[in-house]
């Protein structure tokens, strides 16, 4: 899955480490996500859309290959 993770990060001057710190995760996570090896929960998806100011379906990308390995 493909997000938007770090451009939203950087137009709200956060690095990894201070967007994890805000939704209560490791740095390597928002890593992972940004890389788009790791699909969060409903739960961090929504911490997430929360700290960064924008809609879930902003942030992440589903296209027609997520949704077919889903």
């Amino acid at each position: 899955m493909k997000t938007r993770i770090k451009e939203l990060r950087a137009r709200h001057d956060l690095t990894q480490e201070d967007l994890a710190r805000m939704v209560g995760v490791r740095r390597e996570t928002i890593l992972f996500l940004e890389k788009g090896k790791y699909n969060p929960s409903l739960k961090l998806a929504y911490r997430i859309s929360r700290a960064l100011q924008a809609s879930i379906e902003e942030i992440f990308l589903f296209g027609e290959e997520d949704l077919k390995n889903s």
